[in-house]
């Protein structure tokens, strides 16, 4: 079984070369810390992963203008979910 313990620097390596697949562990570690800020870093650098995760996070706590500010970084399903979020009834009885 090879090693799959690689350390950040060699992902960082790796993902400044351009291998996409090493930004997205880079993604998955920063989501794992709870990184939003390295979340945020490689979401600009391109990351669409980033964007997925950065996308889930703003779902789940409701926060339209992350899903707005990720959208703009050029994850476009963070805008799709925007609108549905937008367009979604709201709440209780409207008078």
């Amino acid at each position: 079984m090879s090693n799959t313990n690689i350390d950040r620097e060699t992902l960082r390596e790796l993902a400044d070369e351009g291998n996409e697949t090493a930004l997205d562990r880079l993604a998955d570690i920063a989501d794992a810390a709870g990184d939003l800020g390295e979340l945020s870093e490689l979401l600009d650098e391109g990351s669409m992963h980033a964007g997925f995760l950065l996308t889930r996070r703003a779902v789940a706590t409701g926060d339209l203008r992350e899903l707005q500010r990720i959208s703009d970084a050029g994850y476009d399903e963070a805008g799709n979910e925007l609108d549905r979020l937008l367009k979604a009834p709201a709440d209780g009885p409207q008078d």
